[in-house]
């Protein structure tokens, strides 16, 4: 049957647009939940369409606080974990030390470990240090969580660098910090923002790792967590609606960006000499 022939050719494609609109369904029902006006403590259940949760978001007692308290360690670790895990990735990719090998294998154990020992083996530290619970020591537990994701990806694209490029800016009498700048930086720079991205995502979203080490601290995951106990706000809908609508923009945005062509690296050799010139 021309039916069933068709679903043979086509079936890869089928499988994976169920497997997209699985995966996207629930997102649709949190935004269409964000203008739920619910009756009692829990939005479950459609009741009636209200603009009430958009038009004060802060209604709820300590929701933008714990959000922007969230927003402030996830970008503070991501700045400490991208430096610390581009250096330690140029460092891994170029250079020949001892333990080198092992380092490697290291790398990955966060990322193969399971939350909960992480969050206890940190929590244990700290009591030990005689450390008082709070922003620092989530900042801390964050930097140390998110640095092996950030070294992964940008010693993969470091791995897959061309080091002629380099070698061609240094015979146009760069010198080491001009060529980093100028060539190494920007054709690293996809990995590096890959890199950034994934640990402002799991430092945002981190609940296991924070509730051990927070103290008294409340980030947003710990509130949602804590009001889902007694009721689900609106508002916390409303909030993961926008992050979902910022997060696809911002993908959207990057991913028509990368399809553009980037001559920058090899454009400034004639601008970005250093005004001597090459005799043969």
């Amino acid at each position: 049957m021309p039916v069933l022939r068709w679903i043979r050719r086509n079936l890869v494609v089928i499988a994976g647009l169920l497997t997209l609109a699985y995966m996207i369904l629930p997102n649709i029902v949190v935004m269409v939940f964000s203008f739920n006006k619910p009756k009692g403590r829990f939005n479950y259940a459609w009741q009636q369409f209200s603009l009430d949760a958009w038009e004060d978001p802060c209604g709820v007692a300590d929701l933008c606080g714990s959000l922007s308290l969230s927003l402030q360690i996830a970008f503070w670790a991501t700045l400490g974990a991208t430096a610390l895990g581009t250096m330690i990735a140029f460092a891994l990719v170029r250079y020949r030390f001892r333990a080198r090998g092992a380092i490697n294998s290291l790398i990955f154990l966060p990322m193969a470990m399971p939350e909960v020992v992480m969050a206890a083996s940190l929590l244990t530290l700290f009591l030990n240090m005689g450390a008082e619970l709070g922003f620092w020591t989530v900042l801390i537990a964050h930097i140390m969580f998110c640095l092996s994701f950030v070294v992964t990806a940008v010693k993969a694209r470091v791995m897959s660098m061309d080091p002629r490029l380099e070698e061609a800016a240094r015979d146009l009498y760069a010198g080491p910090v001009q060529t980093f700048v100028r060539v190494t930086l920007p054709i690293a720079a996809p990995g590096i923002a890959a890199g950034a991205l994934l640990a402002f995502a799991l430092s945002f979203d981190d609940f296991i790792i924070t509730n051990f080490n927070a103290g008294s601290t409340v980030t947003f995951p710990m509130f949602v967590w804590g009001s889902a106990q007694r009721g689900t706000p609106v508002q916390i809908i409303l909030f993961a609606t926008a992050l979902l609508v910022f997060g696809v923009v911002f993908f959207v945005r990057a991913l028509h960006n990368a399809r553009r062509p980037n001559t920058n690296a090899l454009h400034w050799g004639v601008s970005g000499r250093s005004g001597r010139k090459h005799t043969p």
